[in-house]
């Protein structure tokens, strides 16, 4: 069986760009890495690096090797991380964001939680209702509802939700009966920045998109507690999550129309940067969420 460390060898010597470098970055002889290089293409049959006096070059097989020698190294650096957390406790900072609704409502329970499991962990919560970027900012992920679109980010899901039409009994009151989209269209709208139309299947199972009209939408922010506030106040239909007013249902103050239509459920995302390897604590955090979400 081929050995982790003559992986790692080849991919310093690559890495590095010679065997002396190699070396003196290993903390080994260069003797040490020529004899592990040599075993390495001995076990797998090929040669992967072309050497003269100058330079060495990686051949097709030894290009195609230390890609995939890569993902190995990290996959076992990760293995070797998780076994190792089951006996250690997280620490240094995990910097995440999320909307201001969704972090009261979902985010700060959970992070009390996890950092109950993990003492020596900090945590930086920032909330915006705009999209950060990570990189930039230095954020170890973000939280972000809706659909995912194109991203240069890593995403996972960690689960779905509802979205209803509401609106204020008062407002519903003063026009005729909600039965069809169409006569949903016709009334006054709210709506939201970032979203700009939405899937819908009524009662027959036919599909279609929402399309409000910038006719009757009155207002458009990109809060959903903005939206929530301007319902309960009777500007307009809006489009919210039912985590947000399902309050708002029970006690009276807002009223679903059309319930046999169903809007295309959203999901809740955990998107880190595209790096080789993720972080201990995003994958910690990553993974309570899910099992939290799925309880």
């Amino acid at each position: 069986m081929v050995s982790l460390d003559r992986f790692d060898t080849f991919k310093a010597v690559v890495e590095a760009g010679s065997l002396t470098a190699a070396a003196d970055l290993l903390g080994q002889t260069r003797a040490v890495v020529s004899f592990n290089l040599k075993r390495l293409e001995s076990e797998l049959g090929v040669t992967l690096l072309t050497r003269n006096t100058r330079q060495l070059a990686l051949t097709d097989a030894g290009e195609r090797f230390y890609q995939r020698c890569l993902r190995t190294l990290d996959e076992a650096q990760l293995a070797i991380e998780e076994a190792r957390s089951e006996h250690t406790q997280l620490k240094g900072t995990l910097r995440l964001t999320t909307t201001v609704e969704y972090a009261l409502a979902k985010v700060v329970p959970a992070l009390q939680a996890f950092a109950a499991l993990h003492p020596d962990l900090n945590v930086h919560l920032s909330t915006s209702s705009t999209h950060a970027d990570l990189i930039s900012e230095r954020f170890d992920l973000a939280i972000r509802l809706g659909r995912m679109l194109d991203s240069n980010l890593r995403a996972v899901q960690l689960s779905t939700f509802e979205i209803f039409a509401v609106a204020a009994p008062a407002l519903i009151a003063r026009h005729a009966e909600v039965v069809t989209l169409a006569d949903l269209e016709r009334l006054p709208m709210l709506g939201h920045a970032r979203v700009t139309e939405l899937s819908v299947t009524d009662a027959s199972g036919s599909e279609r998109l929402y399309l409000p009209g910038p006719d009757n939408t009155t207002i458009v922010t990109d809060s959903a507690a903005t939206l929530r506030a301007f319902a309960l106040s009777g500007h307009g239909v809006a489009i919210l999550p039912q985590w947000l007013i399902q309050d708002d249902l029970d006690g009276g103050r807002l009223a679903r129309l059309l319930p046999d239509h169903h809007f295309a459920r959203q999901g809740v995302y955990a998107l880190y940067p595209d790096t080789r390897h993720l972080p201990l604590k995003v994958r910690a955090f990553i993974d309570f969420m899910k099992d939290r979400q799925a309880d």
